[in-house]
């Protein structure tokens, strides 16, 4: 009988919905909140971050993110911060992440563009060295702070385009942020290259995930459970295969679902969607992506085939080279076999 934590443990992994800032774990929070103590809520001793990082809501969650942004000062913090995300992911036997970076949140914040993709390009070859993990970024508009956020974030994607680059995404809140408005930086990052990666359906209902589609051209939505609420939706996410970056523990802890039993995972996955498990900001969330996989399997009472077919959904949608996803689906695959055996 082969025992399912142990087996999710090992399982190698594909990570497409992390957070960069959301990533941080408690211990460098509470270092750099030491940092910068006296100018920051963030508490600087790592035992009280969980009780700081309890949300009464969406908005709420929004403003204790942002004031862990606040802590990412300089060049130095920005390395610091991804080469240690990079070390938990690899931990959890992640082979392959995409990293959703916002770099109008650090740029409007003093730290110059040119330095920031510098700072997260060095880490990434660094963390390949050191951790044989591979990691590319989704460049993000922050929603809440609008279009001018919108313009900036294409403005440094195209003008730097750090080699990890393969992704233009939206995050933030959706309620008051419409969609359609950021048609066209998405339609010029697409043309440059760019794969289409927005949240949607997170917070509201499955109209905003046909927005992000239709208007967006999404190639892969952020969360986008709402879509259970629409079986014409479902039945066009599964026709065409658009995968779905789900993150169970995160919509509880922020509201967007009321408790972990009542999730939609299970009828997303009963519809044909491509379907894959994330983490996204998850030492904010309590949780790792090894959880996520755990609570997954509960949801669905799934055993260690469908836990590694999730797996190998993620390598489906990603990014990565043709050869570099071939490697690890055909590890995965290894994997399972000799568990089996």
């Amino acid at each position: 009988m082969i025992d399912l934590r142990t087996f999710i443990a090992g399982l190698p992994k594909v990570e497409l919905h992390v957070h960069h800032v959301g990533s941080a774990s408690p211990r460098i929070v509470a270092e750099l909140a030491a940092r910068h103590e006296g100018r920051t809520p963030v508490p600087a001793d790592p035992d009280l971050l969980a009780d700081y990082f309890v949300f009464r809501d969406f908005a709420h969650f929004i403003e204790l993110y942002l004031s862990v942004v606040d802590l990412i000062r300089d060049q130095e913090d920005v390395w610091i911060l991804t080469h240690e995300v990079a070390r938990e992911l690899a931990r959890q036997q992640v082979r392959y992440a995409e990293l959703t970076v916002t770099p109008y949140s650090h740029v409007s914040r003093g730290i110059p563009a040119p330095a920031f993709c510098e700072a997260i390009e060095d880490a990434r070859k660094r963390a390949a060295a050191d951790f044989g993990i591979e990691l590319r970024w989704c460049f993000d508009i922050p929603g809440e702070a609008g279009l001018p956020a919108a313009e900036e974030t294409l403005r440094i994607s195209l003008d730097e385009r750090p080699d990890g680059l393969v992704s233009f995404g939206l995050g933030g809140p959706e309620i008051g942020v419409p969609r359609p408005q950021f048609k066209p930086y998405f339609d010029q990052a697409r043309a440059a290259g760019l794969h289409s990666v927005p949240h949607a359906g997170e917070t509201t209902g499955p109209q905003t995930v046909w927005d992000a589609l239709r208007e967006l051209r999404a190639e892969r939505i952020g969360h986008g459970i709402s879509a259970a609420q629409d079986p014409e939706l479902l039945a066009y996410l599964a026709e065409r295969q658009i995968a779905m970056e789900v993150c169970p523990t995160s919509n509880v802890r922020t509201r967007a679902v009321a408790a972990i039993e009542e999730h939609p995972l299970p009828a997303l996955v009963e519809a044909g969607l491509l379907v894959t498990i994330n983490s996204d900001d998850p030492p904010m969330f309590g949780t790792t992506l090894d959880d996520e996989y755990a609570v997954a399997a509960r949801l669905l009472d799934a055993g260690p085939e469908q836990v590694a077919a999730l797996a190998r959904n993620a390598v489906t949608a990603s990014f990565g080279d043709p050869a570099g996803k071939q490697r690890i689906a055909e590890e995965i695959d290894a994997y399972l076999a000799a568990a089996r055996g």
